[in-house]
């Protein structure tokens, strides 16, 4: 029992984050607001991962903002510190405007 609820919920998961990434490449979500304040599925996500379904944005310009903001490429969105979340906030902002 335990186990196929853990499927379901990994499934529903992955489900929920392929469809993010879809948005977020179709513009339709911003990047932001999901580092800023993570939905529950996105906290064990790799915050490079979702970076890369950003527009514009290869693994060149997500290693490059990573690096700047002193953020490891194994980081989840969890595991980002307050200074770290609002550092690559400011980071993407002042590339992107």
């Amino acid at each position: 029992m335990q186990r196929d609820e853990a499927l379901k919920h990994a499934n529903h998961v992955r489900t929920k984050r392929a469809r993010l990434k879809k948005d977020l490449k179709a513009g339709v979500v911003s990047v932001y607001p999901l580092l800023d304040q993570p939905p529950d599925y996105l906290k064990t996500a790799k915050v490079q991962e979702i970076l890369l379904a950003v527009p514009k944005y290869g693994r060149v310009k997500v290693n490059k903002a990573l690096n700047q903001c002193r953020i490891s490429p194994s980081k989840t969105f969890d595991g980002l510190s307050p200074r770290q979340r609002q550092e690559l906030i400011s980071y993407l902002r002042g590339r992107r405007g």
